[in-house]
């Protein structure tokens, strides 16, 4: 299944994912260890933890009976290379509006 940067984007828009994921990016983690710094139960954590993963922002990996996640960064870096490019085309608008300069009253 390929994985859209629309729903990576989706994703990030609840605060209490980018949380998670800011927790992730220290360290991968399970559920019950990321639970400790919220408030709310394991379960809702697991809810938030399945729509990153649907959207491709972490991966999870068994390790012996645990659930271990982790933040996958080819995901991350796609996101950036958005900002990036959508950063790139402001400031060359905002160079082009500034050398054509605005007119001044007299040449209104």
């Amino acid at each position: 299944m390929a994985i859209t940067t629309s729903q990576a984007w989706t994703a990030v828009g609840d605060p209490t994912r980018r949380e998670i994921l800011d927790h992730l990016t220290e360290r991968p983690q399970s559920v019950s260890e990321l639970a400790v710094n919220f408030s709310m139960s394991r379960p809702a954590v697991s809810q938030h933890l399945r729509v990153l993963r649907d959207a491709a922002l972490v991966r999870l990996r068994r390790q012996g009976k645990h659930h271990i996640y982790e933040v996958r960064p080819e995901t991350l870096e796609a996101l950036k290379s958005e900002l990036d490019s959508f950063w790139r085309r402001s400031l060359a608008t905002f160079k082009q509006i500034a050398e054509e300069g605005t007119p001044t009253e007299e040449q209104s």
